[in-house]
């Protein structure tokens, strides 16, 4: 039984660190002294996005982390976060920004916005139709 239970804790563990994983790469100087927690980070930025809009499944953004560029910046399209130095805070901002915009694709974005374009057509007030009305 313990037995057991070892096993399905250690391959709960990798598993989580594997999510982290698919969607994290890093790139930088020193790495090994703050990979860990960009890990750590990244994970805990996805579950925060997760729990605050109840999303039943996994948000797992692809981004690249690049420690030591010139600027603290975020690239849309290359899906990077380059950052000057370590700096976890502004790193968690990059990831919820990513992971934003994965809560709701291409496709879904704009499926909604059809559905935006079409409501106020679909609607009539209350006067327009009493004047319709035979009296």
């Amino acid at each position: 039984m313990i037995t057991a239970l070892r096993v399905i804790t250690m391959t709960l563990a990798v598993g989580a660190s594997c999510l982290a994983q698919d969607g994290l790469a890093i790139h930088g100087n020193n790495k090994q002294v703050w990979a860990a927690d960009a890990n750590k980070i990244y994970v805990s930025a996805c579950s925060a996005i997760e729990r605050e809009f109840r999303v039943n499944r996994p948000v797992r953004p692809r981004v690249t982390l690049i420690v030591g560029a010139r600027a603290n910046e975020a690239y849309w399209k290359a899906r990077e976060i380059r950052l000057t130095k370590w700096d976890p805070y502004l790193f968690a901002q990059g990831v919820v920004i990513f992971a934003f915009e994965e809560l709701l694709p291409e496709r879904e974005r704009i499926a909604v916005a059809s559905r935006a374009v079409g409501w106020p057509e679909s609607t009539v007030s209350i006067e327009s139709l009493a004047k319709q009305q035979p009296e």
